[in-house]
C-alpha cells in the first residue's frame, strides 16, 4: 500500500482572489467543490496525476503570523526568464519577501496575502518539472523526513544530505518534494500542508495505520467531522489522508 501526494492546501483569507492570483502565476484553471474552496489545476489535467500537484486554497479566518513551513519553488529557463517572472508576479500583486536567505540566485516573494514562495534560477535538475519545481518543507532532519514520506507515499527518494532530501513521483515527472534543514521551530499548525490519497480499492482505515506505525501521529480536530483524516508527520507537520480516487 500507499499514498499519493496529491495537492497543496493553503488556507486563504479570500480563496477566490488568492486562487485568482495563483492561477495567474502558474496559467492554471480554476474551479470550486464549494464555497470557501477555489481548485486549481492544469488545463486538461486529470485528477490524479503526478505531472502536476494540484492547489486547493480554502478560507480560513486564522491569520498568517509566522513564516511557512510549506512553500513552492517555481521554475524558470534562463536568467532573462527569471527576470521576467518575477516582474510579471510584482505587477500580478507579490512583493518581496526577507526569510533571512541573504545573497542569493533565487528571489523570494510574497502572494498577496503572506504566502512566501521562491522564483528560482534556472536548474537543469527541474527542467521538466513544470511551473511548480518544488514543493519545499522546512525541517529539523531531512533524513528521518526522507525516510517516513518515502515510505508513506510512492515517491522515490533521488538525493539525501544532513541538509536536504529530494524526492519524486515513482514515475518521473512533475515537482519534487523537497525536505530543507531549518533552524526555525514548529509553532502553529501549518497553513500551507500537503494532501495524500490512496489507490483505488485501498481502505482509508488500514492505510491511516499504515502511516501511524511509520511514525505519523493522529491530529484532534474536535467536533469538526470531515470526510478525509488529519494525521502529522513526525515532525508535526500536519497532512489530509483523503478517501481512495
Amino acid at each position: 500500500m500507499a499514498t499519493r501526494l496529491v495537492q497543496i492546501n493553503m488556507k486563504a483569507r479570500d480563496d477566490s482572489a488568492l486562487g485568482g492570483f495563483w492561477a495567474a502565476v502558474l496559467g492554471w484553471e480554476i474551479s470550486s467543490e464549494g464555497p470557501g474552496v477555489t481548485n486549481l489545476e492544469p488545463e486538461g489535467f486529470v485528477y490524479p496525476d503526478p505531472v502536476a500537484v494540484c492547489i486547493d486554497l480554502v478560507v480560513s479566518p486564522e491569520p498568517k503570523t509566522v513564516k511557512n513551513r510549506v512553500h513552492v519553488d517555481l521554475a524558470t529557463t534562463s536568467l532573462a526568464h527569471q527576470a521576467e517572472v518575477v516582474a510579471r508576479l510584482k505587477d500580478l500583486g507579490a512583493t518581496p519577501a526577507d526569510v533571512g536567505q541573504g545573497d542569493v540566485p533565487w528571489t523570494v516573494l510574497a502572494d498577496p496575502e503572506g504566502n512566501e514562495f521562491c522564483v528560482l534560477e534556472p536548474r537543469p535538475l527541474y527542467r521538466d518539472a513544470g511551473p511548480i519545481a518544488a514543493v519545499v518543507v522546512d525541517c529539523a532532519d531531512p533524513r528521518a523526513m526522507a525516510d517516513f514520506w518515502s515510505q508513506a507515499t510512492d515517491w522515490v527518494l533521488h538525493d539525501v544530505t544532513d541538509r536536504q532530501a529530494v524526492l519524486r513521483s515513482a514515475k518521473g515527472v512533475g515537482p519534487y518534494l523537497e525536505f530543507v534543514r531549518t533552524p526555525d521551530v514548529k509553532t502553529v499548525w501549518n497553513r500551507v500542508h500537503l494532501d495524500v490519497r490512496p489507490y483505488p480499492g485501498d481502505d482509508p482505515e488500514t492505510e491511516a495505520a499504515r502511516l501511524r506505525a511509520l511514525g505519523a501521529t493522529a491530529v484532534d480536530l474536535g467536533p469538526d467531522d470531515v470526510a478525509w483524516t488529519v494525521l502529522a508527520d513526525p515532525e508535526g507537520n500536519e497532512f489530509c489522508l483523503l478517501s481512495p480516487s
